[in-house]
């Protein structure tokens, strides 16, 4: 039996986006200088970037906030899909799984890098 696919727009996954977001604020007062140096960027106004460390708590717990929501959208609502649909496969779900392990893992990397980023300076 064939399935039959409605050409609708995708959907945008919120919940990736703002966990990646948030990931990159927390993070930014660290990896924005560190970034910029090694493209050869440099001066006293990399400084202010700093500033950002008094957010950084926010940004922190912002993204354990959509990780965690991820995390409920996939495993505890059950899915309501008709039979036939693209969302009924369980190809999709293993899929949508992975990538959300995947981005998970580097948002977590994004996040504690001001504790391994000594060790490679």
């Amino acid at each position: 039996m064939e399935l039959e696919q409605e050409k609708a727009p995708k959907k945008i996954s919120w919940l990736s986006i703002g966990a990646i977001l948030a990931a990159i604020g927390a993070s930014l007062c660290c990896v924005a200088p560190l970034l910029l140096l090694s493209l050869g960027i440099g001066g006293a106004w990399m400084s202010t970037l700093t500033s950002m460390q008094a957010v950084r708590p926010f940004f922190f717990i912002l993204s354990l906030i959509f990780i965690a929501l991820g995390y409920r959208k996939l495993y505890w609502i059950p899915q309501n899909c008709a039979e036939g649909k693209a969302c009924a496969l369980p190809y999709n779900m293993k899929r949508q799984r992975t990538i959300f392990w995947l981005g998970s893992a580097f948002i977590l990397l994004l996040l504690a890098f001001p504790w391994y980023a000594p060790y490679f300076m």
